[in-house]
């Protein structure tokens, strides 16, 4: 297997790519070979996703495995350096299954206009680009994959987004609402991306100081912040903001977050849940792979502030879902609170934290991307997301209503499911954060958090009450429905065993990222 070793990541990050070229090759009349090459692309990255976590060695001391360095760029130091530990393991395997799931929806559902090659097209370079992500060890690396989503997305939404006819007014024209749920999109995104970019820079020449030579090399950065190499003066508050603001506009972190309501309503049903399930997974998880290890003093200096847009973000999100009457857009909105609980387990700067934040994420990405998936179907049946206009679901598709309930139930946090781990082990976090940070601080943020858990039980027993029960409305008595179809079966049953499987026995995550974020909270912190 010494071939894997040195491929495996590789063939997970470039072979959607590939598969987005080999579309082009096949003629645009030919459809279903074009979602052939899509699921045979995606399945394949999948079962080398899935080899990858049966052949990690979990309680190995080696930091990364299946690790790949060559060099790239040498005029400016750049590697092309890859690899993968208990933090990455866990999402790049849900971004690989998430994705060919995505495929499968997308058999039977399409958005207008109809281009199944480019749309599939669009769809595998996502894929390239979050993969690529989750394993980047060089800081150029890094920033291409993070930045690559971003043209898939703008086009996914911008071309196949919402076809109201609701226009939007900017700059003093009107555009379609999908038009500007895009360019917003793509402008906030790529605003934070250039103060990330200039924190990447000075890190690269101020590693030049310690080492003679300049390096984008992220394991050797997190070897000199765990000497406190970059200190805790200036330099380092302007670098650790600057990738603080490229992060949390990614995440979104309250006050940034309103480009996502509107994206996530713009969407399309696949770009929906590839944008919730993955793509809001990169800006939390480049904290726990560059501030914090690489900016550890910082990081404790900023913990607090961190914390208290957590907790404005979980309150904030929950209030913003009772207000909604889209169906789509509560859900969006959900996502904000969901992400404060995985930020607010990072601010502890503790392992139970790193550890909640990062099963937060993988449960967020299997419910909210679940969600989203049935939100979309149930649009493409009653061709309405109004809330108001769905009473009765439960009797006119009685297994999607109780799927939409089981999905709701584990989004609102009922133990025995995944979504209770995450804010559960964040609010214990918080009760004891790490040393020198304020006890009485996180303590208060743990209360607000816990109000939180409460009103997001509310918006979602709310939701399912006017959406679920009842009688059907009378608009709907000569319309014939259709309960779930057998793509949408393929696509939601293993996210509804995930969501189980970790929610009854959350060691499936918590077994890989333990060993990892006790040996962050130590490097970083000595604790």
């Amino acid at each position: 297997m010494d071939w894997f070793e040195s491929a495996g990541l590789s063939l997970i990050v470039f072979l959607p790519a590939a598969g987005a070229l080999a579309l082009f090759a096949v003629p645009k009349a030919r459809e279903d070979a074009q979602k052939w090459v899509a699921l045979l692309t995606t399945g394949l990255t999948a079962v080398l996703a899935v080899a990858v976590a049966a052949n990690f060695n979990y309680g190995g001391s080696e930091k990364f495995q299946f690790e790949v360095s060559q060099s790239w760029i040498p005029a400016i130091g750049a590697r092309y350096h890859i690899g993968v530990d208990g933090i990455s393991l866990p999402l790049l395997v849900l971004s690989a299954v998430v994705t060919v799931l995505a495929v499968i929806y997308s058999w039977d559902h399409w958005e207008e206009p109809r281009n199944v090659r480019g749309f599939l097209a669009l769809i595998l370079l996502l894929a390239t680009g979050m993969n690529g992500t989750f394993v980047a060890l060089d800081l150029v690396l890094f920033f291409i994959f993070f930045e690559l989503v971003l043209l898939p997305m703008y086009f996914m939404i911008g071309i196949w987004g919402d076809s109201a006819k609701r226009r939007i007014p900017v700059l003093g024209r009107t555009v379609t609402m999908r038009l500007y749920a895009a360019i917003k999109f793509f402008i906030f995104t790529l605003f934070g991306s250039a103060f990330m970019l200039l924190g990447f820079l000075a890190l690269y020449f101020r590693s030049g100081d310690f080492l003679g030579e300049n390096t984008f090399d992220i394991p050797i950065l997190i070897a000199l912040g765990s000497q406190n190499a970059f200190g805790s003066g200036t330099f380092a508050f302007l670098v650790f903001g600057a990738m603080f603001l490229g992060f949390a506009v990614k995440v979104p972190m309250w006050p940034f977050h309103t480009w996502l309501p509107d994206a996530h309503t713009a969407a399309p049903t696949v770009g929906s849940v590839l944008l919730a399930a993955i793509l809001l997974k990169l800006g939390s998880y480049a904290f726990l792979r560059i501030s914090i290890p690489i900016l550890p003093d910082m990081a404790r200096e900023w913990a607090p502030f961190i914390g208290l847009l957590a907790v404005i973000g979980i309150i904030y999100g929950s209030l913003a879902c009772l207000a909604q009457t889209d169906v789509k857009r509560l859900i969006a909105f959900s996502s904000v609170g969901h992400m404060g609980f995985v930020m607010l387990g990072i601010a502890t700067m503790t392992d139970v934290g790193f550890n909640a934040s990062l099963i937060g994420m993988v449960a967020h990405g299997l419910i909210t991307g679940l969600l989203f998936f049935l939100a979309g179907s149930m649009h493409h049946r009653y061709h309405t997301r109004e809330i108001a206009r769905m009473g009765g679901n439960q009797k006119l598709m009685p297994w999607m209503g109780g799927i939409f309930a089981f999905t709701a139930m584990a989004s609102l946090g009922l133990p025995g499911l995944a979504g209770f781990w995450g804010e559960f082990m964040s609010l214990l976090g918080a009760y004891r954060p790490l040393a020198g940070l304020s006890l009485s601080q996180f303590q208060t943020y743990m209360v607000i958090g816990a109000v939180g858990t409460v009103l997001t039980a509310g918006y979602m027993l709310w939701m399912l009450q006017r959406v679920n029960l009842g009688e059907p409305k009378a608009e709907w008595s000569d319309h014939e429905f259709h309960d779930v179809e057998p793509t949408e079966w393929l696509a939601w049953a293993p996210l509804i065993v995930a969501i189980v499987a970790i929610g009854v026995y959350p060691r499936i995550v918590l077994g890989a990222t333990t060993d990892a974020v006790v040996n962050l909270a130590r490097t970083a912190f000595g604790g």
